[in-house]
């Protein structure tokens, strides 16, 4: 998961409360959330839903809540539906949702799963975990086996990229021009705008050398 800074003013569509997925609405949802559905981190999906974090339940103060709609790709959508309602919240600026929950990728195109960990021990970051588990890993139903293997595959696309990085910062005839330009696109990489960039994180963290260089960029 990746923090986001969601501007206070609400889209004007709201204040009518006639529909709480306008044109406006998904625009700065779109910008807010970089484009990304903010349970998986794929960009541009291709089925994207404007959501309720908090389930509204017919309460139209929830409903139409500029703070409690969210830019979510429709499987996720499905798959959270209205039971998980005590998750950690990346619009807010007191939680770090990245380091909460350690994403590690999948180390081939087919793996079977990938890792979700809780790294805190609260119930909001417990059923976060478990959500983002169901999301990467389910198998309940022949749709969500499909689909969560095609969106492991992605995650390993973009864990690849990296890869090809880190081989080029650590050749044995690799340039101070070479590791710099690695070190860039890494940057690239782990920004909050790059797709699955929690994943991307995390590999960052565990490496001691790489680390200490790019820690700072992590927000």
């Amino acid at each position: 998961m990746f923090n986001v800074d969601r501007p206070e003013a609400a889209p004007a569509s709201l204040h009518t409360r006639k529909k709480y997925d306008g044109q406006d609405v998904y625009d700065a949802l779109d910008e807010v959330f970089f484009s990304k559905c903010y349970l998986c981190e794929t960009k541009e999906p291709h089925d994207i839903n404007v959501e309720h974090f908090d389930a509204h339940l017919g309460d139209l103060n929830k409903k139409f809540d500029w703070n409690n709609l969210y830019f979510v790709c429709s499987r996720c959508n499905n798959i959270k539906g209205a039971v998980n309602n005590n998750l950690i919240d990346c619009c807010d600026e007191g939680q770090d949702v990245f380091r909460a929950i350690k994403h590690l990728p999948p180390v081939t195109p087919y793996a079977k799963s990938v890792q979700v960990v809780a790294m805190y021990d609260d119930d909001k970051t417990i059923e976060t975990q478990e959500l983002l588990d169901k999301i990467f890993n389910s198998e309940h139903t022949v749709n969500k086996k499909i689909s969560g293997s095609f969106l492991r595959r992605k995650v390993f696309g973009q864990y690849n990229l990296l890869l090809d990085q880190i081989n080029d910062y650590y050749s044995p005839v690799a340039t101070q021009e070479d590791k710099v330009r690695a070190v860039e696109k890494i940057q690239v990489l782990i920004n909050r705008s790059s797709p699955y960039s929690a994943f991307i994180r995390w590999c960052i963290l565990g490496d001691e050398e790489l680390n200490p260089l790019l820690v700072d960029l992590m927000n």
